[in-house]
């Protein structure tokens, strides 16, 4: 693996909004409403594509995401944006995401295949379920589910949209009677040019990394560290062979922030501008909750206490993610840093790598990841749009295309087919 150049790394782009930072909506000469203007998405993709990037990435929750005192955030549902991104595009794969927590499977399944058929084979579904406990209200329920629920209901969705999705390939009609759904039928959309669409997963808790074992395509991961990536990344291989999948059919890719100056300098000046615009003890804020602690419990010139660092006393109850929980508790107890210095490592308190730096250095990180064995390629986050994105585009990937390590055009139409994720079994036999 460390020696296959061949094999080039995946290069996402998560668009959330206008840029992972609290302040990109503060820097841009776009029009502070971009976020819900489909003219902005349609940009944003025509970049994407110029710079032969694999996906473009959209996340998304039942819910309002942010608190728009400090943040825009999306308001437009994903299917709809990434319908448009297709329609000026040629090539670009489209993720995204939806719950499977509140939503149908049969309704999904008809969505996604459906703007699969009519991009000509090119969408994925971002599996995620719900934690955040805002948004049971909004489904009439007085609270969330726990989180053993929430997968077991994960798993046995995943189970019902592959079915329908299989049967739209001449597949039988699915019958499907078990402790969430029952369904009976098939959907009306046919098979898309790549079958159907493919399966990400995003979420880091030991469920998460089971299912993600068993029937993702490809993993959106949240390491920090080069160990924990390979670990990461040799569990969810190991978790599909004994799945009896082939290793390779899952992908997988942390996320990576990244701001880019043509200097280091310039870039930390570049970094700098986000923090001394950022809402007094917002960055802090996001780290108790990330870490489920009340505020004022942690002192920014210590580290983080070991005993708010142990598992939470009930993780099925747990109200934030636990992925991310877990990537910042490792670094924590890895590196021993102040509570100050690991907020300047989380980029608002993420569970993502962050870099600040030269495209050289971008470009570096990447391919130490890749080469190690830690991560397939990555779900890249700029630090905001459009110049972000574009900074990658016109000096990261020379970059990576001179070292050999992504390709200079494309060459699959389909996502499934640009990725070597293949239809097996039966549902090969029916395409």
């Amino acid at each position: 693996m460390a020696t296959d150049v061949q094999r080039h790394v995946i290069l996402n782009v998560n668009v959330l909004d206008v840029g992972i930072t609290h302040d990109a909506w503060r820097h841009n000469d776009l029009d502070g409403l971009a976020f819900v203007d489909i003219e902005y998405f349609k940009h944003i993709g025509r970049i994407a594509e110029r710079g032969s990037l694999d996906a473009f990435f959209l996340a998304d929750g039942p819910g309002l995401r942010e608190d728009p005192r400090y943040k825009p955030s999306r308001a437009l549902e994903p299917t709809l944006i990434l319908a448009a991104v297709a329609a000026v595009t040629e090539n670009l794969g489209l993720i995204g995401t939806a719950s499977s927590t509140f939503n149908d499977p049969w309704e999904l399944a008809y969505r996604f295949l459906s703007l699969d058929y009519a991009s000509g084979g090119r969408a994925a579904w971002n599996v995620v379920t719900t934690y955040s406990p805002d948004v049971a209200g909004n489904f009439g329920l007085p609270e969330l589910p726990d989180r053993d629920t929430r997968y077991r209901r994960a798993g046995e969705f995943v189970e019902v949209v592959t079915a329908l999705w299989r049967s739209a390939l001449g597949g039988p009609a699915v019958d499907h009677d078990g402790e969430f759904f029952e369904i009976s039928g098939r959907l009306p959309a046919p098979a898309s040019a790549q079958g159907y669409p493919l399966l990400v997963q995003a979420g880091g808790s030991p469920a998460g990394r089971e299912l993600a074992g068993r029937e993702a395509n490809a993993v959106f991961s949240a390491e920090l560290s080069l160990r924990a990536g390979v670990e990461h990344y040799e569990h969810v291989k190991a978790v599909a062979a004994a799945a009896g999948r082939d290793p390779a059919h899952v992908k997988i890719l942390p996320g990576l922030i990244t701001t880019i100056g043509s200097t280091e300098d310039e870039a930390q000046r570049r970094h700098a501008e986000t923090e001394t615009t950022a809402p007094d003890g917002f960055p802090l804020s996001r780290l108790e909750t990330l870490l489920g602690v009340p505020p004022g419990e942690l002192d920014v010139d210590r580290p983080v206490p070991g005993r708010i660092l142990a598992a939470p006393a009930d993780p099925a109850r747990f109200g934030a993610s636990l992925g991310f929980r877990e990537s910042v508790v490792r670094l924590a107890e890895e590196e021993r840093p102040t509570v100050r210095a690991l907020l300047g490592r989380l980029a608002g308190a993420g569970g993502h790598r962050k870099i600040t730096g030269t495209p050289e250095q971008v470009a570096d990180t990447i391919e130490q990841w890749f080469r190690a064995g830690a991560a397939d390629g990555f779900n890249l986050m700029p630090d905001r749009f459009p110049d972000g994105l574009e900074d990658f585009v016109d000096h990261v990937v020379p970059i990576l295309r001179a070292r050999g390590l992504f390709r200079h055009e494309y060459s699959e139409r389909t996502l499934r087919g640009r990725l070597g994720i293949h239809l097996q079994g039966r549902a090969a036999a029916a395409s």
